[in-house]
């Protein structure tokens, strides 16, 4: 007999008797009514109270037959929608691919432009390399001439110097 024993028995085990609680200790424990469950309603939509029992049941092998075929068109839809959903993945696949293929024809096209613009500008540092050049030599040419032309009205003006004369025979 459990009361016979002490709150404190070691034999009990139950360590919440040793602390004493009471509901009044707890306000929530107060306020804590178990609910009933929900009551059972017909899935017909009938309330009839007059209709007899043995029309509500249906016969079991009835009612396996259309959890059965309730299953099996649902097997099939599933495997429809598997089947549109594999479908609409290959064709996402194959767009994906098309566009892969593009991008790479696009990315041979705008590589070759690259390489066709750094020979055109190789040409043209190598172009103007030698532009600058011939212009530095023909800057060279153009100052030697300008200090021939100074130089020569000199020559002929000066009679003083005897080597400077130009005889005409």
């Amino acid at each position: 007999m459990l009361s016979t024993l002490p709150a404190s028995d070691p034999l009990l085990g139950n360590s919440f008797l040793d602390a004493a609680f009471t509901p009044w200790d707890f306000p929530d424990f107060l306020a804590f009514k178990p609910t009933s469950p929900n009551p059972v309603t017909s899935s017909s939509g009938s309330d009839d109270p007059n209709r007899n029992h043995a029309e509500e049941k249906p016969v079991p092998d009835e009612s396996n037959r259309v959890v059965d075929e309730r299953k099996r068109r649902r097997m099939i839809s599933n495997r429809e929608s598997a089947r549109r959903s594999r479908m609409r993945k290959q064709r996402h696949l194959e767009n994906l691919r098309n566009q892969v293929n593009l991008f790479r024809i696009e990315n041979r096209e705008l590589n070759n432009g690259l390489q066709f613009l750094h020979h055109h500008c190789n040409r043209v540092r190598t172009e103007n390399h030698w532009l600058r050049s011939e212009r530095t030599m023909l800057l060279q040419k153009l100052s030697y001439i300008n200090q021939n032309l100074v130089l020569q009205p000199l020559q002929s003006f000066s009679p003083a110097w005897p080597c400077n004369v130009v005889t005409t025979e």
